[in-house]
């Protein structure tokens, strides 16, 4: 299908976007890339899917996928100077501004390609010479518009250009069916791949996807850092496409029933209370609670408050594996009980075989999503991978208290309640997290232990009623840790080194020599990794799925440019070899 990469630096309220969606031909793609200083309120979007999916007004990208894929809209938030840098695209079409500063078009044009068309909307004066120039120099092709103040060029630069990318085999293999895995194949299959699933289990979301519950936030931090701002992209991101798969609770198992993360002490309630004001995010993302109003929501009482994340809550990752794996159709094949070890790159497509030797199946493309269990492929077992154990506790509601007649039948006698679990209206957690009751089931954890025991264990039990009781008052609770029977579920998660996911193509260590810079890394041919998301793996599926169809595709990706290189599986060879040089 013909693709259309559109920027328009002066987005406003999206006239000229939804001018686009609706030229567009029946079999037509467009990527609306539109820079705009804040996110415009709701309230003014006229269409009801595109308002459906409006994001909050938080810093960053944010990726909105319309029309049953055929229009992709990144509203980029933030200043042009600051985030036009950070855009990678191959554009079609530009829309600029007559106020735009001339130093703007040198970036412009390395983003055109040739043939790329540009128009300066001038509605009140003439566009300013200086920009006028600065296109000329950057090899646009400039001239004004008949009975307008408008300027039309086209990038007519003699510099030698790029050659275009060739079109992606639409053919792979993915192995690995958690939330990493079940949430690539959802976004393959939707781009029109046809897909193969290897999964040693016979179901999906049976290692660390498997837990009852986890839970859905954001990080915050007072300097914004590379953790929050992605945790942000990938959180706001996730949301939207639960709402496109038909929302929490009903497409899946889950609840967005807030997130109520309490202050630790009196200075950590300072650090939160000065990050909300610091940042001034919107209420709906996240607001500070007094002590007062957080012991409301817990029913008990609490010393310091804390945030409130109210599109936050918990899901069931493996309800969701399968909700995104049935979205997907004929074009994926299962093959479950299968357990893929050894790669050979043959003939340009990638065999993948099981212990006996035998030919699991055969794709141009491979990714690999199957948690730490990657570094048992050779091409992946330099990845710096940790396997870390949380055990969750399972503690079960009880029934109401039965009414039985005594030996005369006369009077009644209620038996006596065991210690009961929190029944709380939304999840609660500071060291530790309980979840609201789903199924009869409270959830509570999780611990970080660094041994391979799968086993349930009493002291990791202990460890998390003891943080329970010391978020959630009350006798009952307090006794929890000597009464509650041993029971709840051992996963093991995967993480990197710097606690990031690493999404994208897999780096050749072998044949790594000097290095300086991430694109000097040598990659394997079509061999690529969604790994190590430790336990956020519910909000950073979707968008590092939605990161690797992208570059898969060689269409512009959902993050900035820098946070893109905060992900790459090849920074910790890069590090490595630079320490060593």
């Amino acid at each position: 299908m013909p693709r259309q990469v559109v920027l328009d630096t002066d987005y406003g309220h999206g006239e000229r976007f939804m001018d686009a969606w609706r030229a567009l031909p029946p079999l037509g793609v467009l990527h609306y890339l539109a820079v705009t200083p804040q996110v415009p309120p709701a309230g003014a979007v006229a269409d009801a899917q595109l308002r459906a999916l409006w994001p909050l007004n938080v810093p960053g990208f944010h990726r909105i996928l319309l029309d049953d894929g055929r229009v992709t809209l990144d509203l980029l938030v933030g200043a042009l100077d600051a985030v036009l840098p950070q855009i990678v695209a191959r554009v079609d079409a530009f829309h600029v501004a007559a106020s735009s500063p001339a130093s703007l078009a040198r970036g412009l044009a390395k983003l055109a390609v040739l043939g790329a068309t540009l128009h300066v909307h001038a509605p009140d004066d003439a566009a300013d010479e200086a920009l006028v120039w600065a296109l000329t120099a950057a090899g646009f092709a400039c001239k004004a518009v008949e009975g307008t103040h408008d300027v039309s060029a086209v990038y007519q630069s003699r510099k030698p250009q790029p050659e275009a990318p060739p079109a992606p085999v639409r053919r792979a293999i993915v192995i690995g069916a958690g939330l990493a895995g079940s949430s690539a194949c959802h976004r393959l299959c939707a781009n029109g791949w046809q897909v193969t699933l290897i999964e040693r289990h016979a179901s999906p979301a049976q290692e660390a996807s498997g837990n009852l519950a986890g839970i859905f936030m954001p990080l915050l931090s007072r300097d914004d850092n590379i953790p929050t701002r992605l945790s942000r992209a990938a959180y706001t991101f996730a949301l939207r496409e639960w709402r496109r798969l038909g929302g929490v609770g009903q497409a899946f198992d889950g609840a967005s029933c807030g997130v109520l993360q309490l202050a630790r002490d009196a200075d950590h309630a300072k650090v939160q209370q000065d990050v909300v004001a610091a940042w001034d995010y919107p209420q709906q993302y996240v607001r500070w609670l007094e002590a007062d109003a957080a012991s409301e929501l817990l029913g008990g009482p609490t010393p310091h408050g804390g945030w409130l994340f109210e599109q936050g809550g918990w899901a069931r990752p493996a309800s969701l594996c399968e909700s995104m794996l049935d979205a997907c159709g004929e074009r994926l094949q299962r093959v479950f009980a299968a357990e893929a070890l050894d790669l050979q790159r043959v003939d340009g497509e990638w065999q993948v075989r099981g212990a006996d030797g035998a030919l699991i199946a055969q794709a141009p493309t491979v990714v690999l999503a199957n948690g730490t269990g990657a570094v048992n492929i050779a091409q992946a077992a330099e990845l710096p991978l940790s396997r870390l154990r949380g055990q969750v506790t399972h503690l079960s509601v009880p029934e109401h208290a039965h009414t039985h007649a005594d030996a005369d039948g006369a009077g009644a006698i209620h038996a006596p309640s065991p210690p009961a679990p929190p029944l709380l209206p939304l999840v609660v957690c500071r060291e530790a997290y309980v979840t609201p009751p789903s199924k009869g089931v409270v959830c509570a954890g999780a611990t970080y232990d660094n041994d391979d025991d799968p086993q349930l264990r009493a002291d990791s039990q202990l460890e998390n009623l003891t943080r329970l009781a010391e978020i959630v008052p009350g006798d009952d609770v307090a006794a929890l840790a000597a009464t509650a029977p041993l029971a709840g579920r051992v996963g093991f998660r995967c993480a990197a080194p710097d606690r990031l996911p690493l999404a994208g193509a897999l780096p050749d260590y072998p044949s790594a020599g000097r290095l300086e810079r991430l694109r000097d890394v040598p990659r394997h041919p079509g061999l690529h990794g969604l790994l190590g998301y430790a336990s956020r793996g519910l909000i950073w599926a979707p968008l590092m799925a939605e990161l690797l169809v992208s570059q898969l595709e060689n269409t512009p990706p959902p993050l900035e440019a820098m946070l893109v290189d905060a992900l790459d599986p090849g920074r910790f060879l890069l590090k490595q070899r630079r320490r060593s040089q």
